[in-house]
């Protein structure tokens, strides 16, 4: 539950609509801050008394702020805000009125009703600070009238847009870094230093201000959606450069009356994008590339151990391709993902397969199952990891049925803070005094020497069979 939805819930009678409707405001407000150079107010009437209750705040970025404080949750009775209730009682933005003082400087006040189909549900207080005002520039003159034309659709119900809730955007322009307002025939009324700036990088020589907006790149698709109402985000890219631009349409009374756009220069970070995917392009060429050594070395082990018959040697080399094989398991995983982490479950999964492929014989089932999960693991962890379930694999089948089959439980799961891998057979059991400090066999003290390098720990546990625990710390 947000902020405004527990405060609304704590002091007002609003309906779930209606604070839906205020949340896509708070989404969009900044700007209203930003062009207004005024901090921003959010009051709503308070349930069962006559005040009004603060939802929400915003400060504007290019001007000080009158309220360092948090005000969210103070309430207000209606007689210390008289224009917030005048503005919700008369329906209309209240503009009138002689400035106050409020934190020690002078204040200009103007409140907007918040309306929700035939409904005020609350009130945008914009306050300027008249301390730090000063002759408006063109620039500034430019910012308060769009500012006035959202705050005429805010009170009309139009702003925020319809249907743009969902929007995602990784960056989103601000005011500052570059503003053009652009009149209903679609020719550039103003356009900010910043602007101009980012048009020159896309090729973009003409004067950008009294230029139809077909000279820097908006095509009559744009013109057509904000004709008809409707917010507009595109990219654009010319001569190695990079701009993402938001059009927003001013409608008043249900007319078209013009729009204003935010522009950013994105060059940089598409840049870096481009040279991440670079990198995690060749981060996976190399991990397939290991991936092939390693099963190159495995078929020729397999070849050379194919070449010295039964016995000994031919186990010993069969032994440390399945090794071979269970490292390349992790290598393939990492080949397919840009990241770094590994989806160990995958990984278990091939690796009980591989000692399955090679083990088990109609003469000597053996039933394995893979239970829990461990999610993803960093490649350094997940590798000696998948080793070690081999190892702890191949010791079951080789040790725990004698002359007979049996059935094999791997289990997966998350600790805090780390990963646990088990495996636990119903097989013969291990003797009482064994532990895993004194096994002689290559596959525990491989085990053993893993899982202290990790600073984990092994647990063996010998009830109507074995059961293996290796517990590893995750950072990250």
């Amino acid at each position: 539950m947000t902020v405004l939805s527990a405060l609304a819930g704590r002091h007002t009678a609003l309906a779930s609509r209606a604070v839906d409707h205020l949340h896509r405001l708070l989404g969009e407000w900044q700007l209203l801050a930003d062009l207004s150079f005024a901090d921003c107010l959010l009051f709503a009437p308070v349930d069962g008394r006559d005040a009004f209750v603060v939802l929400a705040q915003v400060r504007p970025y290019p001007a000080p702020t009158l309220y360092p404080d948090d005000m969210v949750g103070l309430e207000f009775p209606r007689r210390s805000r008289t224009r917030v209730a005048q503005a919700f009682d008369e329906r209309r933005i209240v503009r009138e009125g002689e400035p106050e003082w409020r934190e020690g400087v002078p204040v200009r006040e103007e409140t907007i009703p918040v309306a929700l189909g035939n409904e005020i549900v609350a009130v945008v207080s914009v306050e300027h600070n008249l301390a730090a005002a000063r002759t408006p520039s063109r620039l500034e003159l430019s910012y308060l009238r769009a500012g006035g034309a959202l705050a005429q659709m805010i009170a009309e119900g139009t702003f925020p847009y319809a249907g743009d809730a969902d929007r995602e955007h990784e960056v989103t322009p601000r005011v500052g870094d570059g503003f053009t307002e652009i009149g209903p025939d679609g020719v550039v009324r103003y356009a900010s230093p910043n602007a101009v700036s980012a048009y020159r990088r896309l090729g973009v020589t003409t004067d950008v201000i009294g230029e139809s907006v077909a000279e820097i790149g908006v095509g009559r698709d744009i013109l057509f959606e904000l004709g008809a109402g409707h917010p507009v985000d595109d990219e654009i890219e010319e001569e190695g450069a990079w701009l993402l631009r938001r059009f927003l349409p001013i409608v008043h009374g249900g007319a078209y009356q013009g729009a204003v756009s935010l522009t950013r220069d994105i060059t940089e970070l598409r840049r870096r994008d481009r040279m991440l995917l670079l990198k995690d392009a060749t981060i996976r060429e190399i991990h397939h590339r290991v991936k092939n050594n390693l099963q190159m070395v495995a078929s020729l082990l397999r070849l050379q151990s194919r070449r010295l018959g039964k016995g000994k040697a031919r186990a010993e080399l069969e032994e440390s391709v399945r090794r071979i094989s269970s490292i390349a398991v992790v290598h393939e995983t990492l080949s397919q993902d840009a990241s770094d982490v590994v989806e160990f479950d995958r990984v278990a999964q091939r690796v009980v397969t591989l000692v399955e492929d090679a083990f088990v014989r109609p003469d000597r089932p053996i039933r394995f199952t893979l239970e829990g999960t461990a999610g993803t693991l960093p490649s350094a962890i997940a590798t000696p990891l998948s080793l070690i379930l081999m190892e702890l694999l191949q010791n079951a089948v080789e040790h725990a049925f004698p002359g007979r089959g049996g059935s094999i439980t791997v289990g997966l799961k998350r600790t805090t803070p780390g990963v646990a891998v088990s495996v636990q057979d119903d097989g013969v059991g291990v003797p009482e005094d064994f532990t895993i400090e004194d096994a002689s066999s290559l596959g525990l003290q491989i085990v053993r020497t893993l899982a202290k390098e990790m600073a984990g720990e092994i647990v063996v546990t010998s009830n109507g069979g074995t059961a293996i625990e290796v517990r590893v710390p995750v950072i990250g």
